[in-house]
């Protein structure tokens, strides 16, 4: 039995986190020229749309965005069963010698981040790659970090962190929820 779920984000504070991290996502970038993101499918495509809009406003520079899906690249492809729902990747221009930022919702065992990396080695070389999450919860089993994190959340074993996104889910909000005692 799970407990209720606690808001990690409201919706102003989803906006406000992401209007952050597109800020530093340009300041670690030095710039837009060579900026390229990348949504991992699902909910990072949603937020990469919306930092690279906050982008296009205060840089007044329109910057490139693409998605990727990583299922055929998982390690655990034989586990999610026999027919598995493979989405759109879109990369929106050559990555050769780019600066690319994949984002994505939550950073947990950096499996799927190790997927987006060997799945982009088919597109091209970038000359650096970024990761940007809006949410770091910890439990990683491979060595893979975010150089631009809009909340990290201690979550405890047994516990997951949900993302919402209006564009899917009719809201904007992060919560967390906790297994509860006798599970």
């Amino acid at each position: 039995m799970a407990t209720a779920p606690t808001i990690v984000l409201n919706a102003r504070a989803l906006e406000r986190t992401v209007a952050r991290m597109a800020d530093e996502i340009v300041e670690r970038a030095d710039g837009t020229d060579n900026l390229v993101l990348v949504g991992i499918q699902r909910r990072g495509v949603q937020l990469a749309d919306r930092i690279a809009h906050l982008i296009t406003q205060r840089e007044v520079a329109a910057v490139p965005r693409g998605a990727l899906d990583i299922t055929l690249y998982r390690d655990d492809l034989q586990t999610v069963g026999p027919r598995p729902i493979v989405g759109k990747t879109v990369i929106p221009c050559s990555i050769d010698g780019k600066t690319l930022c994949i984002v994505d919702d939550v950073l947990y065992t950096g499996r799927t981040i190790r997927a987006a990396l060997d799945e982009l080695a088919d597109f091209g070389r970038p000359s650096r790659i970024m990761l940007a999450v809006l949410v770091d919860r910890g439990g990683r089993e491979l060595p893979i970090h975010a150089d631009v994190v809009g909340r990290t959340v201690d979550v405890p074993p047994g516990g997951r962190v949900d993302v919402f996104v209006s564009e899917l889910d009719g809201r904007d909000e992060v919560t967390m929820v906790v297994a509860g005692e006798g599970t």
